[in-house]
């Protein structure tokens, strides 16, 4: 991945470092030679400007994007988890069901590193690229047809417990999301302020193989429901749902959560987390007072693979996300849209020197 930019100011001056670093791929396609390849880079970057993004052209494709990008770039997650508490809990007055959940999490935790390595971790930085493609919304019993893939990059920091950003660039496209320890925000290229999202939820990013506490610490409540293969791998399942008062706290007045469960599937053999799955319905109230509204449905898969040590802790550096819309209800037709990404992570740091709480604060512009 490009990680700097020449100077085109001064040829002696110093590069200048990416926010957020640019797949070759996608340079590649920038022009014939590298020194065309930056200053089509330059020219693009200059255009991304509020008036351009007036035009109805551009306005609709930035809209899109942006909602591809929230949608499966950088999903929260219900459900705060306090990874500065104990990975895990005593299996005393427990059922069945539970003490075997905490039980295969404590293989999780032995096959990440362990617990002095794991909770050495107070912070997180990582770089990676993605790829993704959508299907148009169409009835559910049509043949999916893809668009073209789309491909960029990402960095992500955290700091325990609550408090992360991650900025992702897609197509020209730029998203910021972040939490800041006492609410979660986000904020696209085409809008001027950010958008509030409550309370501080953590990055589903994490729970797909990045950050082993935070896994562990999630699933901690959970349930063993049972087993099944995923590549070739014998897993057991375990299920956490969303409590009911959670639910209520992070439902407003335009829509209602109704339901939103995970569930995480363990190697028999390696212990590691395999695949993470959630499932997340809306209720979204139209303008017409009769009716039950418009239900949204989000159900997202991401099987991971490609494990390696980094300080001690056994990290995923790649895998597949996929996404899958339902919309339907009195006032909407049944329509299903369908959306696949495939990430890998090309660096990862921890305990950043320097990394500290006001880094994680939203935008100026959120607090006029």
């Amino acid at each position: 991945m490009r990680k700097v930019c020449p100077n085109f100011d001064r040829e002696e001056g110093m590069e200048t470092i990416l926010e957020v670093p640019i797949p070759e791929e996608l340079f590649a396609s920038m022009g014939n030679n590298a020194p065309l390849r930056w200053q089509n880079m330059a020219t693009w970057m200059k255009a991304q400007t509020p008036d351009k993004w007036a035009s109805p052209v551009i306005s609709g494709r930035y809209n899109e994007l942006s909602f591809l990008l929230y949608i499966l770039g950088s999903p929260v997650l219900p459900l705060q988890v306090q990874v500065d508490h104990t990975i895990s809990r005593p299996v005393r007055h427990s059922s069945i069901e539970a003490s075997t959940a905490k039980y295969i999490l404590q293989q999780y935790v032995a096959a990440t590193g362990g617990p002095p390595a794991l909770s050495a971790v107070n912070s997180i930085c990582a770089i990676g690229q993605i790829k993704f493609s959508a299907s148009e919304f169409h009835q559910g019993d049509k043949t999916v047809r893809f668009r073209n893939t789309d491909s960029g990059g990402f960095v992500i920091w955290q700091r325990n417990p609550d408090s992360w950003c991650m900025e992702l660039l897609v197509s020209g496209c730029k998203v910021i999301s972040g939490s800041n320890g006492r609410l979660s925000w986000r904020q696209s290229s085409n809008q001027q302020i950010p958008v509030a999202h409550g309370s501080p939820r953590p990055l589903r990013r994490f729970f797909q193989g990045l950050d082993p506490r935070a896994i562990a610490n999630l699933f901690v409540d959970a349930v063993c429901i049972g087993e099944k293969i995923i590549k070739d791998e014998d897993c057991f399942i375990l299920k956490l749902d969303t409590s009911q008062s959670i639910l209520e706290e992070q439902s407003c007045q335009k829509y209602e959560i109704i339901h939103h469960t995970i569930w995480g599937y363990f190697s028999q053999r390696s212990g590691l987390l395999v695949k993470f799955e959630d499932s997340r319905l809306l209720s979204v109230k139209t303008s017409r007072d009769d009716g039950d509204g418009v239900f949204w449905e989000t159900s997202t898969e991401s099987v991971i693979d490609d494990y390696k040590y980094i300080d001690g802790v056994n990290v995923a550096h790649g895998g597949r996300t996929t996404v899958t819309v339902f919309r339907y209800g009195e006032q909407s037709a049944n329509h299903k849209r369908e959306l696949q990404e495939n990430w890998n992570i090309e660096e990862v740091h921890f305990n950043i020197k320097g990394l500290k709480q006001e880094f994680f604060m939203p935008p100026t512009d959120f607090n006029k």
